[in-house]
């Protein structure tokens, strides 16, 4: 069964997808729940168990709170899983996007630390911002600029160095955090993630796919670890409830 495209918790009043997932925690071992179609105090029980003897897919013990969010839905029904279609967003700017953003991974500041560097000064410069400047937003902005421009048509993009101004004043469509973690089907390949650290500080990075309650993410001015104000271009995993502000779709 496909995830219903929210988190599925006691006292939901859906029977079908109540007795869809106790049929489910029966079959795998983990209960022997009577299929009424009532999420009650039993059933949620039986998912706290299932979620404490089992791990996602990248070997992380699940969060054991009884609630079946994307990431515990995509473990339980496992064995139901089916390769994902082709997705209709991936339009000619998008995959230019990737070809060019992927073939910037690696690229490394100079010296480290610094924010600066032959290219990353071309990141920053894109956008007017100068060497020593934050340069997520920039790498980001520069790689839809050299798609569009590969493509003769206008980037849609904000033009600005800094993630919460992105936020802030795009008129693209956009997915709060709160949304797209209860539901990852609303993100696809070529949105924009911005993470919100405070006083007017962010990250920013282009998600090159979405697995459940993952993205794939490729990302300007990090770190293998996941941080802000890193030293290179790196392809990162993380999870989309850590995305503090959400998602920009620039793909239609």
């Amino acid at each position: 069964m496909d995830y219903p495209g929210r988190v599925i918790k006691k006292n939901e009043t859906n029977v079908e997808i109540v007795k869809t997932i106790q049929s489910q925690i029966n079959v795998r071992g983990f209960d022997h729940l009577e299929v009424n179609g009532i999420f009650d105090v039993n059933t949620e029980s039986a998912v706290k168990l299932f979620q404490s003897q089992s791990r996602d897919s990248f070997g992380n013990p699940l969060v054991v709170d009884g609630q079946l969010g994307p990431i515990s839905w995509a473990v339980l029904f496992a064995s139901a899983a089916v390769p994902p279609a082709p997705d209709p967003k991936m339009n000619d700017l998008i995959k230019k996007v990737f070809e060019i953003a992927e073939s910037q991974v690696g690229v490394m500041e100079a010296p480290p630390g610094s924010n600066s560097g032959p290219q990353v000064d071309k990141f920053l410069a894109t956008v007017g911002c100068h060497p020593g400047d934050p340069w997520c937003a920039s790498f980001v902005y520069w790689c839809f600029n050299e798609a569009a421009n590969s493509l003769k048509i206008k980037n849609p993009l904000v033009k600005t160095g800094s993630c919460m101004n992105h936020w802030n004043t795009t008129k693209a469509k956009k997915i709060p955090r709160s949304n797209a973690t209860n539901n990852p089907l609303l993100i696809h390949p070529g949105f924009l993630f911005i993470m919100d650290h405070g006083g007017g500080k962010g990250h920013t990075g282009i998600v090159k796919s979405v697995d459940n309650g993952f993205i794939d993410t490729i990302e300007g001015n990090t770190s293998i670890n996941g941080s802000r104000e890193g030293l290179a271009v790196a392809e990162l995993r993380r999870k989309i409830n850590t995305i503090s502000a959400g998602f920009i779709d620039y793909t239609s």
